[in-house]
């Protein structure tokens, strides 16, 4: 983060320096002092947008990979997986079991039974500590 600030602040030494070294007084009533402070002002605001761009840019993310050393120790299937991604994303039974082919009563095992596998009560609970232990993004 340092280095663009560094690199801005050297840029803005050199405007400094090369209105000294062109004279602006001279400058300034040859070519009208409108026209150098629109050239200034387009000078740093160019600078600006190319420091905000610089300093904002976000490196892109790594896509999710579960982590399969919890998923086995606590014993999950593949199935199970697949009816808590849907759970974090808001489903209820009836939508789940739409969603993935499954009868509600199958849908609701598969719930219960993740449930006492992460030793938790409710699904609130459940997804929260899923995505503590990288379970699902």
């Amino acid at each position: 983060m340092w280095k663009p600030v560094l690199i801005y602040a050297v840029l803005l030494g050199l405007g400094v320096f090369a209105l000294e070294w062109l004279q602006y007084e001279f400058l300034a009533r040859r070519f009208g002092l409108e026209i150098l402070l629109t050239l200034i002002a387009l000078a740093f605001a160019g600078l600006g947008v190319w420091l905000g761009v610089t300093l904002t840019r976000r490196k892109p993310e790594a896509a999710f990979q579960v982590n399969t050393a919890a998923q086995q120790s606590l014993g999950i299937t593949r199935r199970e997986l697949e009816i808590l991604g849907e759970l974090c994303s808001g489903g209820t039974n009836k939508d789940i079991a739409r969603k993935l082919g499954l009868s509600p009563n199958t849908v609701k095992s598969h719930i219960a039974s993740l449930f006492s596998k992460l030793d938790v009560s409710g699904r609130v609970s459940a997804i929260e500590k899923a995505r503590f232990l990288s379970l699902v993004p």
